[in-house]
């Protein structure tokens, strides 16, 4: 039996003014190229998701239907922008341009990961006890991942966690809640996927200890659309031992 993850318990305004703790605005940044399948019902998630306040949608030249299927979203949460195909990274890095919120979260435009975690991820967030969070994969309930993908990820992670002495179970997680200054302020370059371990070593160069909460995890393989490969392990690794020397 799969266990169930349950969800935070609301944090009110009036609870974030007793205890001095400034209110959260949630970002989301959806990068997304050639996701026609799940586009729909991924963005209708997050849209109605209670803690989510804006939704930056950066289409990455899809050559499908996909940007005739966001544009037929009329939302006073969505901003729609789209540029030239260049990798995940550039997306998102688009996309931090636009954000209003205190607090970003990237959103895949698949369906491995479930809004309905994302309260979880702001738990502790909004009790004031920590900075950045992320939702991983392997603590929590999960479908059954590609052997050579959940390989390739305990091997980053096990690089990363002994140059930068941590103890990450997920650092090449989609979902991470970072406050918005700071992730702008890191000053990401990467264009690939590659993006998530950037942004994991510069956090952890910084002295900002991350916050890890189960989430649920139900991965696709490359028939469903999967794009990662074995190739982008090795950007990775290369962005983990750049920016630690």
């Amino acid at each position: 039996m799969m266990a169930k993850v349950m969800s935070a318990t609301p944090v009110t305004s009036a609870t974030h003014q007793r205890h001095g703790i400034k209110p959260i605005k949630l970002s989301v940044v959806m990068p997304v190229y050639n996701e026609a399948a799940t586009v729909k019902a991924i963005l209708t998630k997050v849209l109605t998701a209670p803690s989510v306040s804006e939704v930056v949608v950066v289409d990455d030249g899809s050559t499908d239907t996909t940007l005739k299927l966001i544009k037929e979203f009329k939302h006073q949460k969505l901003k729609v922008f789209s540029k030239p195909n260049g990798g995940k990274g550039s997306a998102v890095r688009f996309g931090l341009k636009h954000v209003t919120g205190t607090h970003v979260l990237i959103q895949d435009a698949d369906l491995e990961y479930d809004p309905s975690d994302i309260p979880m991820l702001l738990e502790q967030i909004e009790k004031g006890r920590v900075e950045v969070v992320y939702g991983s994969r392997f603590l929590g309930s999960h479908s059954n991942l590609l052997f050579w993908h959940r390989l390739g990820n305990d091997m980053l992670n096990m690089v990363v966690n002994i140059l930068y002495n941590t103890t990450l179970s997920d650092m090449e997680t989609c979902y991470k809640v970072v406050p918005t200054k700071l992730l702008k302020d890191l000053n990401l370059e990467s264009n690939g996927f590659e993006l998530e371990p950037e942004i994991t070593c510069k956090i952890l160069r910084r002295g900002i200890n991350i916050f890890e909460v189960p989430i649920n995890y139900v991965g696709r393989d490359f028939s469903e659309g999967k794009k990662i490969t074995w190739r982008d392990g090795f950007s990775a690794l290369w962005m983990i031992l750049k920016q630690r020397f």
